[in-house]
């Protein structure tokens, strides 16, 4: 029986995505690019005095798990086929030929590994520290410097919680967490890795928890918050996408997006506090030095000079310069957490001043980019893309939120110096 043209198109699209989120499986930049645990050993053996022998010759000696120039060919055809059987101008074609180039891109910095290429092609990525959030608005350095001064009048975090909770009993309350987020996937797993650099890391239906790290219940609340209720929930999201099975693979652009909306999740829920924030900060410092040709030692004592222990100083550092030598470029996907937070704020701050409060769950249907939303929209409502099954509390509740953004929209408009001057008396 002949295939009705608007199920042949559908048809089409499930293929031409089942096709990108085959070719991408091979790529962990993540694992391409962090540095073996004798880096760091020897790095305390020179008492922290001396370049961590980092370079294109270690990269070279750790060769990727695929073959670039063949994954690059992979692109390449999908990329020629997505134009031949969809048109220049189909909206999820141009997605999905941009996500095609983004990868390609990708393949090209992990191949640079070591050289100033790495670092070039992660700021055209992920972006630069000095790169503005819209014409004549301040940089990503700027607001990192600008929180940096706000965070250093608080302080210490008041009644800030032991770290009591070790890894074990960490991922069990996670565990109990994720099984009541996500009921109908219970496949959504917590475990302990020693194989990761920060505390926690989320994957497509996981979330691994650093075997020698302590947490308090703060600590648990964020990482269900944002490792679970944003990153896990999209890939859920995306997983369950009959057609458009690309959103659930996140390419650099939703990087961006996803973190933004994570940070974003930490504050309306009130689980961020000032060292959570200051370590965002810090980052986005760190690597903005970094830029401006500071190497590893460098960043390395900025850490120390912000108060961090020597283990926490080079972890710190070496995300910075994981990928690059401990002399070249940063790596800059860490910038994604304070410019995602802002663009994302915005976008759905004028989804509310519009009344276009439909766009707004979209966020969550996939490893969705900002650029996309209209696009998305009307996929939606051509059955292409299906509303997100999960979505955290705040984002359900559009009433709320809406609420919310209207009352912040008018505050940003005040002048905090005047209000200062006439509450001088008072405060």
């Amino acid at each position: 029986m002949a295939v009705k043209q608007s199920e042949q198109y559908q048809l089409v699209i499930r293929s031409l995505s089942d096709r990108i989120v085959d070719a991408q499986a091979p790529i962990r930049v993540l694992d391409a690019i962090k540095w073996d645990d004798n880096i760091r050993d020897q790095f305390f053996r020179d008492g922290c005095s001396k370049l961590p022998d980092v370079g294109p010759d270690y990269y070279k000696r750790r060769p990727l798990s695929f073959d670039p120039a063949e994954r690059l060919q992979v692109f390449q055809d999908i990329e020629r086929d997505i134009t031949r059987q969809l048109g220049t101008f189909n909206p999820v074609g141009q997605i999905m030929r941009r996500m095609c180039r983004e990868y390609r891109m990708v393949i090209r910095m992990l191949e640079g590994r070591g050289t100033p290429e790495m670092g070039r092609i992660s700021q055209e990525l992920y972006g630069s520290a000095s790169d503005a959030f819209h014409a004549g608005d301040p940089t990503i350095t700027d607001l990192g410097i600008t929180l940096s001064e706000s965070l250093s009048n608080i302080g210490n975090d008041l009644g800030r919680e032991p770290k009591t909770i070790a890894a074990p009993d960490a991922v069990a309350i996670l565990q109990e967490r994720m099984d009541q987020a996500f009921p109908d996937d219970q496949t959504v797993r917590v475990f302990e890795s020693d194989g990761i650099v920060a505390d926690a890391a989320a994957g497509a239906d996981y979330i691994k928890i650093r075997s020698d790290a302590m947490f308090n219940q703060r600590d648990l609340k964020i990482l269900a918050v944002h490792e679970g209720m944003v990153h896990v929930a999209t890939s859920l999201n995306g997983q369950h996408q009959p057609i458009c099975t690309f959103l659930a693979k996140g390419p650099p652009s939703s990087t961006v997006t996803q973190e933004g909306l994570a940070i974003l999740m930490e504050i309306i829920t009130f689980a961020s506090y000032p060292s959570r924030l200051r370590k965002l900060t810090n980052r986005t410092r760190a690597i903005q030095l970094a830029e401006s040709g500071g190497d590893f030692l460098d960043v390395f004592g900025f850490y120390r000079g912000e108060g961090y222990s020597d283990e926490d100083s080079y972890n710190n550092a070496s995300r910075v310069f994981r990928g690059s030598s401990s002399y070249g470029l940063p790596f800059t996907k860490d910038l994604a957490y304070l410019k995602g937070f802002i663009l994302t704020y915005n976008y759905i701050q004028l989804a509310v001043r519009k009344g276009k409060l439909q766009q707004i769950p979209l966020l969550f249907c996939g490893k969705t980019t900002l650029e996309d939303m209209r696009t998305l929209g009307q996929l939606v409502e051509e059955g292409l893309v299906v509303p997100p099954r999960y979505l955290p509390e705040p984002f359900a509740d559009l009433n709320a939120l809406s609420a919310w953004m209207c009352f912040s929209g008018f505050l940003s408009n005040l002048s905090l110096d005047r209000i200062e001057a006439d509450y001088a008396n008072i405060l």
